[in-house]
């Protein structure tokens, strides 16, 4: 049976009209029908938002970072009036945006996302390669990766360690025409010289002791996919000589004699040490650097793009809490400038590590706040006391301009709790309206409640040590929500 494509509706609080039923039969369709937009399950092909308004909702700038190039439907009711073009430039602004009628007739599978500055990934592979890329520096890396995708050019991907060098590697594959066969990954600098040529290459039976049969060898297991060749620059010379025939002859020479052996792979590989210099102190093959480097693509450190912190951190904070089988956690808005003012020497490895270590030692509270992250500073605070640039990983490749080094003393001010909200005040000689002040601070809690749980008022209910229909009630006497919506989600 031929598996339906996805399509997630957010109805924006429209009633479907039973729509979803009519199209169940060429798509597999889920329904938010919540007020505000939530972001569409990782799997989605389809994500149709109903247009209740003539703008956006300023949620989904932010989304949209989170979904990549997923193609959106803009959904018109037919008695609807047409929108103006400065609506529609506003809606198209976001990225992949195409409107329609919603009717009986099902949106069309085929609708794609339109040419322009967004990558091209689905919605489930960006997200589940944590790839964000709203700074200027990773829309370059993720356009070379297109590029390289159409093509089995030879790419070679430069940047200091934790960058996600393997990452773009396998979204390079993913994106390819022969994203079904193999991806082989090899981390040349983990296997000893003397075994790397006959992991790479293969042997025949009795090409040394322990050769008890022949063996293919990572180059002919990746046949018709990628293979991917890590800390490329460990590589002994003897082995870049025959790297360098695959490269030029595409045919494999075993260990062990017979006859080479034709190889259809494209070739990724990938150094945290600038290669160039290898190849002036005589380590390194100037020609087979010339062989790697038709397609090179230099990652950027997290810290030259801090705007995508936040967005990598709710992805790590989602994926982690699944694969620990932990309730969902959310991060307190006060983490975000804390995590952003960080320089990160580990890069996105590092970022990644610290939202699972933070998830799993907070125990069963719902939100992260800035102490969960105070391991943090002991690492950090170290490398600034010893005077060295935490910002700057050893053997790096990036070179450029660099962010100012962080002032010293910043690092013990960045953990630093923020000051307690002060609820205290005094009496006003001409009175006040209590009931007044205290539906004002419950408005206030709410809101900030919402705001921490990205909007799902269950886990907003839980921070504040109510139950979600109790929760409900008060966003409708507190005018937060309308209440055919707030009975609509009881």
């Amino acid at each position: 049976m031929t598996q339906l494509l996805r399509l997630h509706w957010s109805t924006l609080g429209e009633d479907t009209g039973g729509l979803e039923h009519r199209w169940a039969a060429f798509w597999e369709v889920t329904v938010d029908r919540g007020p505000s937009p939530a972001l569409p399950p990782r799997d989605v092909d389809l994500w149709v938002i109903s247009a209740r308004g003539a703008w956006p909702p300023p949620e989904m700038n932010r989304m949209m970072a989170e979904v990549a190039a997923l193609p959106i439907l803009l959904g018109l009711k037919a008695d609807a009036p047409p929108m103006d073009a400065k609506a529609l430039t506003e809606w198209g602004a976001l990225g992949s945006v195409r409107w329609g009628v919603l009717g009986p007739e099902p949106p069309m599978p085929g609708l794609r996302p339109r040419s322009g500055t967004t990558t091209q990934l689905s919605a489930s592979q960006a997200l589940a390669f944590g790839l964000i890329g709203t700074s200027p520096a990773m829309q370059e890396v993720l356009a070379r990766a297109r590029s390289a995708a159409a093509t089995r050019a030879t790419v070679l991907l430069l940047g200091e360690s934790g960058t996600g060098k393997e990452v773009i590697a396998r979204a390079i594959h993913r994106m390819s025409a022969d994203a079904a066969e193999p991806f082989v990954a090899v981390h040349c600098g983990a296997i000893p010289e003397n075994l790397l040529e006959s992991e790479l290459f293969g042997y025949n039976k009795g090409a040394f002791t322990d050769a008890r049969k022949d063996t293919p060898g990572k180059f002919r297991e990746a046949q018709g996919g990628t293979i991917f060749l890590d800390e490329v620059g460990t590589m002994p010379l003897g082995a870049q000589v025959r790297l360098l025939r695959v490269l030029q002859e595409r045919e494999v020479q075993p260990l062990g004699g017979g006859a080479p052996v034709k190889v259809d792979v494209r070739v990724v590989t990938a150094s945290n040490v600038d290669l160039w210099r290898k190849v002036q102190d005589g380590s390194f093959r100037e020609d087979l650097f010339y062989r790697l480097e038709v397609v090179p693509i230099t990652m950027p450190p997290l810290r030259t793009r801090r705007e995508e912190v936040p967005f990598l951190a709710q992805h790590f904070l989602n994926r982690k809490a699944r694969e620990h089988g932990l309730y969902p956690k959310a991060l307190h808005p006060s983490v975000d400038p804390l995590l952003m003012s960080l320089p990160w020497p580990g890069n996105v490895r590092q970022l990644e590590n610290a939202i699972e270590r933070a998830i799993v030692l907070s125990g069963t509270r719902p939100v992260l706040t800035r102490e969960d992250f105070t391991f943090l500073a002991e690492r950090m605070g170290e490398l600034e006391r010893l005077g060295e640039p935490a910002g700057r990983g050893a053997g790096t490749a990036e070179r450029g301009a660099e962010p100012a080094p962080m002032p010293p003393g910043a690092m013990a001010a960045a953990f630093a709790p923020p000051p307690p909200a002060a609820f205290g005040m005094d009496l006003p000689a001409e009175g006040m309206d209590l009931n007044q002040v205290v539906s004002d601070m419950e408005k206030t809690l709410m809101l900030q409640s919402l705001a921490i749980t990205r909007g799902n008022k269950k886990r907003a209910a839980d921070l504040l040590g109510l139950k979600r229909t109790t929760f409900l009630e008060k966003m409708k006497r507190l005018d937060l929500e309308d209440a055919d919506s707030a009975e609509a989600e009881a």
